[in-house]
């Protein structure tokens, strides 16, 4: 075996960084979904794109931690994330036109 030789299933050493970024900016819709909110219907009907969010985001980090899960774990991240900040940044959109009108 030569030292170019990788294993496909070797593990990822980084594995754990693409989550993170994207776990940080997430974390305080989580909490005010459900803390300040309620967890009975916080966001209406965009609530469900939030949990989807979320869910992929847990997705993300439960995949193993090998090198040819790379692409799916960053996949099931940056759609979290998405579907994550969306919503509330589509609110705010909508406040801000509608207070200016």
């Amino acid at each position: 075996m030569t030292a170019d030789d990788v294993r496909v299933d070797e593990r990822h050493p980084t594995w754990w960084k693409a989550p993170l970024v994207a776990t940080v900016p997430a974390s305080p819709i989580l909490v005010w979904d459900y803390v300040f909110l309620g967890a009975e219907d916080a966001l209406g009907f965009l609530g469900g794109v939030v949990h989807w969010g979320f869910g992929l985001l847990v997705l993300a980090w439960l995949l193993p931690h090998r090198r040819s899960l790379r692409t799916a774990r960053l996949t099931a991240t940056v759609t979290g994330l998405v579907c994550v900040l969306l919503p509330p940044a589509l609110m705010v959109l909508i406040g801000l036109v509608t207070a200016s009108a």
